[in-house]
């Protein structure tokens, strides 16, 4: 269809649910092993062929079906240093991770939801090879929660807490090759209502969610730590899930155009089934596998039921929210609201208000924006890796420049010679008025007539770093009119 095609969401009857995966920090979710996701050369490998069973209906769930027809070997490759028996399915599953729970039922308490009385982890069919035992562990936490949004308030009907499935490195026609350093890494899965109104209020949405979900401090950050899958449908077609998002950037495009594919199939008089498709890097979705069912989900007998007390809710620590701490630090210390979101999306805030408390010289913005700012603008602009910069070589830096020491000016090429380890503070000490004036009235006398301009390059060149500009050009300007 036409790319300039106006879709009107709500005649189509538009519906739209997010699924957001996020992976926790700590230990894994039913052993000890860290949750490292070690890119150590694997040290272990495991072949197998796993097969669909019936479920508590006792059926087995249409997906299972798809993957079992495959008939692949699985070849399952992993690291010793942060994997183990459980991941290897040759151990049963340790107790559940307590503090994996907190942070879910932390969630739960963001999120306005019920919390359940009595935490029962399920198994969930899963026969593509990902999980070594078949299936994977998740347990439901709370129900029926809420966010407000700038479109009205989207409910959250499940919160869950789950074990993180294995990466898939490669496949072939006849095996599938997966690495186990990721498989049990503790995930919260938070699905909403069908109220999303349009891909807009989708990103919207997720945005919020990922939000959240940080502001509780135990999130993993980096590529594949958080998963947004979007389950959509229209008048005239099916619901559809649609995986594979990792940018938030993308969810808009990818909605749009399966919304456009299915509008193309019902225009055809096509019968769309209900199924799930990827998210291709052009936006474009592809088919996965069949819509799975409730047949995929039974109890696992091997981790007991976790009461849920009135007291341990009442303990629960709710977190103050990223949203929240970015309005505060912006009135608290007068910077811009996106100053404020880079200094808590870098973990430079702490950083940032030791300095501010240290140095009251300094105005606030300048340290914020030489946090920020100036180091991207170093990587940006000569390829150099500013993280090298440590904390007590801003502190000193700061130190200086508080003390009158050193002129703004000089602050970028001394961040450029820590973050090369050359530093010599020495060279950029300021030097006194009446030897800059000295100075300056002496390139008067050797290069007489040229403009103020060229004047400054020579005088900037030779004492570079050293003194303002400010300074500089205005002793200029008294000299060249006085003589």
């Amino acid at each position: 269809m036409d790319d300039t095609y106006k879709i009107d969401y709500k005649k189509l009857e538009f519906k739209c649910g997010l699924e957001i995966h996020q992976q926790l920090s700590g230990k894994k979710l039913f052993c000890d092993c860290p949750t490292i996701n070690s890119n150590k050369e694997p040290d272990i490998k495991i072949e197998r062929k796993l097969r669909a069973v019936a479920g508590e209906t006792g059926e087995i769930d249409e997906a299972a079906k798809h993957e079992m027809k495959k008939g692949k070997k699985i070849i399952y490759t992993a690291n010793s240093e942060d994997t183990c028996l459980v991941e290897y399915d040759e151990e049963p599953p340790h107790q559940i991770n307590q503090k994996a729970l907190d942070t879910a039922l932390q969630v739960a308490v963001l999120l306005n939801a019920k919390i359940v009385n009595e935490i029962q982890v399920m198994r969930k069919t899963v026969v593509d090879g990902s999980n070594t035992s078949g299936f994977q562990r998740t347990a439901l936490i709370a129900t029926d929660g809420y966010i407000e949004t700038s479109k009205g308030k989207v409910g959250i009907s499940t919160i869950c807490l789950e074990e993180e499935a294995a990466q898939k490195i490669r496949e072939d026609n006849k095996s599938i090759t997966y690495k186990l350093d990721r498989l049990g890494i503790p995930l919260i899965e938070i699905g909403t209502t069908s109220e999303i109104k349009d891909p807009e209020h989708a990103k919207e949405v997720a945005a919020h969610l990922g939000m959240i979900l940080r502001s509780t401090g135990a999130c993993k950050r980096g590529i594949g730590t958080i998963r947004q899958d979007v389950n959509i449908s229209i008048k005239g077609g099916a619901r559809t899930e649609i995986k594979g998002f990792q940018d938030l950037r993308s969810i808009v495009k990818v909605i749009e155009n399966e919304v456009k594919r299915q509008l193309g199939l019902i225009k055809k008089g096509k019968k769309i089934k209900e199924e799930v498709r990827k998210a291709e890097p052009d936006f474009t979705t592809s088919f996965l596998r069949p819509m799975p069912g409730a047949a995929r989900m039974y109890p696992e007998t091997d981790v007991p039921p976790i009461l849920i007390t009135k007291e341990r809710i009442e303990e629960i620590k709710v977190p103050e929210l990223i949203s929240e701490k970015i309005e505060k630090i912006t009135k608290k210390y007068k910077i811009t609201r996106d100053l404020s979101k880079e200094l808590v999306k870098t973990n430079r805030l702490v950083l940032f208000e030791k300095l501010t408390k240290k140095f009251k010289k300094i105005n606030p913005s300048f340290i914020a924006s030489t946090l920020i700012s100036t180091t991207r603008e170093i990587k940006r602009k000569f390829n150099i890796d500013t993280n090298k910069i440590s904390e007590k070589e801003f502190e000193d830096i700061f130190f200086y420049l508080n003390e009158d020491k050193i002129n703004k000016d000089a602050i970028i090429n001394i961040l450029i010679d820590c973050a090369k380890g050359t530093l010599d503070i020495d060279k950029y000490k300021k030097i006194k008025k009446e030897e800059l004036e000295e100075g300056i009235k002496k390139i008067i006398r050797e290069k007489k007539g040229l403009s103020v301009g060229a004047y400054m390059g020579i005088i900037m060149n030779k004492y570079k770093g050293k003194v303002s500009g400010k300074e500089a050009i205005e002793i200029l300007k008294k000299l060249l009119k006085d003589s």
